[in-house]
């Protein structure tokens, strides 16, 4: 399964790299906090500098790994080996999944967040209490680890409270809102004190409005608002109103963005947060129609590959400054000297991706009261909620997306597991598969044995 899951670093010679990759690394050796960094990841990544950034890759994956089987286990798929290596090698060849373990990004936290949380809310009872302490552990880490997480976190929690408090037509209330709460105050309290401790501010990872911004440049709805506005002497972009860039990415990155001449990101930001709540208070109407927009959009954006190119001149940046010897390793591997060619695996990730995500609410549906209904109920809560939160806060991209698509696929797995093993039990009774095993007679105590498992009248 660790094989499987690093295969695109092993064919690379070297972890795959994002552009925001160094910008991670780069926090702990300067000591600061900058716009969507995480400061804790960069913190992480300093366990592989000596090591070309292989343990760190090792340790994503180890991790994937036993949340995989810890979810098997809790869907009485556990014991079968073969099983489960067969499910994570459909995984890391039909989905995006080793893609992002063998990454050097926080994005495979995402899905680890998302299984933490139906474990511990579904299945607390089914643990060993080391493995509830490694969960909450593991969730309140990927919570400081970027700030969409963070925010997914919150909405879950609340989704969790309403489900619990609402009859609604789905499956039953989760048995334990307390774990996933207390996961999520200890990511919060930890993203502080980690950004205190190494960038020396007691605050959350800065940079929200200018992603915010950026969208709102792309949308129109900045246009809008500087013809209104222009010309005004306490708005310094009224003098860029022609220098506009027509994409968010081009306004946060590109080489002739206007973002330059006002000072960079960061000194901008005062006026990018003006300009952000002032538009939302003038124009609502326009905001929730491109707000609900960019949602629908990244609901859709599952291409793998998204932003894995050879254009990463930021990280190698980093690697030339902080970590020389996996500069030399990087530059040696494909993703440096040739662009990454996903056509042929999107024709194949694509469509499986977006069936396995339109069968989740099919599962829940048809089988409300089975116990892998409460996954795919949570898992399209937080395809939703990553939707928006991605698409609204920032700017739709397929990898926002991509991320989380391969827990859909683990999801109608062990549907597919189950459902065989449903019919194979009828079938050796003899009965039809839609048939339902007889109720028992007995008014006793007494367990009847049925496919190895004890179930009591």
């Amino acid at each position: 399964m660790l094989l499987a899951l690093v295969w695109p670093a092993l064919w690379n010679g070297f972890p795959i790299v994002f552009f925001d990759t160094g910008g991670y690394l780069e926090r702990p050796f300067q000591a600061t906090l900058t716009m969507g960094r995480s400061a804790l990841y960069g913190a992480f990544l300093l366990i592989g500098v000596d090591h070309q950034f292989w343990p760190n890759i090792i340790l994503q994956a180890a991790l994937v790994v036993w949340l995989v089987m810890l979810t098997l286990r809790v869907h009485e798929l556990g014991g079968r080996p073969w099983l489960a290596t067969a499910i994570m090698a459909g995984l890391c060849t039909f989905t995006a999944l080793p893609w992002y373990a063998a990454q050097l990004m926080p994005d495979i936290l995402m899905a680890m967040f998302v299984l933490g949380t139906a474990l511990l809310a579904r299945h607390a009872d089914r643990l060993r209490r080391w493995e509830i302490v490694l969960l909450v552990a593991v969730n309140a880490t990927a919570i400081a680890s970027h700030m969409s997480i963070l925010a997914l976190a919150l909405g879950i929690v609340a989704f969790l409270l309403v489900l619990r408090a609402v009859p609604w037509p789905l499956p039953q209330a989760p048995a334990n809102i307390r774990l996933p709460s207390i996961a999520v105050g200890c990511g919060m309290l930890l993203a502080l004190s980690s950004n205190l401790v190494i960038g020396g501010q007691f605050t959350f990872t800065p940079g929200g409005f200018n992603f915010v911004f950026s969208r709102l440049v792309q949308d129109g709805i900045v246009h809008r608002y500087l013809d209104d506005h222009c010309p005004d002497p306490t708005i310094r972009l009224c003098s860029h109103r022609a220098d506009l860039p027509q994409t968010a990415d081009d306004w946060l990155w590109g080489e002739e963005s206007p973002i330059y001449t006002l000072g960079g990101l960061e000194e901008f930001e005062p006026e990018a947060r003006r300009i952000v709540l002032e538009s939302l208070a003038l124009y609502p109407a326009l905001h929730v129609k491109t707000a609900l927009a960019s949602t629908v959009k990244q609901f859709a954006a599952v291409a793998t590959g998204d932003g894995l190119t050879p254009w990463n001149w930021g990280t190698q940046f980093a690697f030339m400054k902080f970590a020389p010897d996996a500069l030399q390793g990087y530059v040696a591997g494909r993703q440096a000297t040739s662009p990454f060619d996903f056509t042929w695996i999107n024709y194949v990730h694509i469509p499986l991706q977006v069936l396995a995500i339109v069968a989740l609410p099919i599962i829940v549906v048809r089988r409300p009261q089975a116990r892998i209904s409460a996954l795919a109920a949570l898992l399209f809560v937080a395809l939703v909620g990553n939707a928006a939160i991605c698409g609204v806060l920032s700017n739709p991209h397929d990898r926002y997306q991509s991320r989380l698509a391969w827990l859909a696929a683990l999801v109608v797995a062990i549907e597919a597991v189950e459902r065989a093993r449903q019919k194979q039990s009828f079938a050796a009774r003899g009965e039809p598969i839609a048939a339902q095993p007889p109720a028992p007679t007995s008014t006793g105590p007494t367990a009847v044995e049925e496919d190895g498992l004890a179930v009591k009248p």
